[in-house]
């Protein structure tokens, strides 16, 4: 129980809490300062690196280049990750994990494999639209760290998928025999990576356009002519 005098204490007297001085002032500082400026959560700092990695290369950014785009200390970074590749898995983990659930509703997505791929292909654009910074910092991982060799595995794998897919298109007779499916695949998602480097949003419609837009010209090429 507070008596008189511990309620009444001398302002700046140490021990006093939220005093410049106190231990409790000193204390509640650092919170603040571990916390960094207000509005910046992890979310927002993850946007902000990967907007940086994207535009200096992740070998050219730093962790003072990012608190100095923030506003705050590196060591504010530090409360919410332990390291600027922890930015970066994290990054490259959000794009790839939306690209598998992507493959994941196309396994469903009909009886003929030239089906599945073609939602494949439309899921693919989505995601490049909605999360653009994130597949493009994906797209340009070089394997320097554990994390670009963890990530450039994990799109190996995604790779396959679509290789698999064009392989039964092809032998149920929907896509021409003429090219090798691993080729195919590269070719079909080279065009959907391209959309990186060229593509500005314009609006809320924009991802269902180009999904269409893709499919059209992609899919008219591979089909075996009459078929639909």
């Amino acid at each position: 129980m507070a008596t008189a005098s511990d309620s009444q204490r001398t302002p700046g007297r140490p021990g006093t809490p939220g005093r410049p001085g106190s231990r409790g002032g000193r204390d509640h500082a650092e919170q603040a300062r571990r916390r960094g400026r207000p509005g910046y959560d992890k979310e927002t700092l993850l946007h902000i690196a990967v907007t940086l990695f994207n535009e200096r290369g992740y070998d050219g950014t730093s962790m003072e280049d990012l608190g100095r785009k923030l506003g705050i200390t590196k060591s504010a970074i530090y409360y919410h990750v332990d390291s600027k590749e922890e930015l970066l898995r994290l990054a490259t983990g959000r794009a790839l994990d939306e690209l598998f659930g992507v493959a994941d509703e196309a396994s469903r997505a009909g009886e003929r494999a030239i089906d599945r791929l073609e939602h494949l292909v439309r899921g693919s654009v989505r995601v490049l639209i909605d999360e653009l910074p994130f597949v493009t910092l994906l797209l340009r991982v070089r394997g320097n760290t554990a994390t670009e060799r963890a990530a450039l595995s994990r799109r190996r794998e995604f790779d396959r998928i679509v290789s698999e897919l064009v392989r039964q298109a092809e032998e149920e007779g929907d896509v021409r025999p003429d090219v090798e499916p691993a080729t195919t695949a590269r070719l079909l998602f080279g065009m959907v990576n391209s959309i990186i480097e060229w593509y500005k949003p314009r609006g809320d419609a924009d991802a269902a356009e180009l999904a269409d837009a893709v499919a059209r010209i992609a899919f008219d090429g591979i089909r075996v002519d009459g078929r639909r």
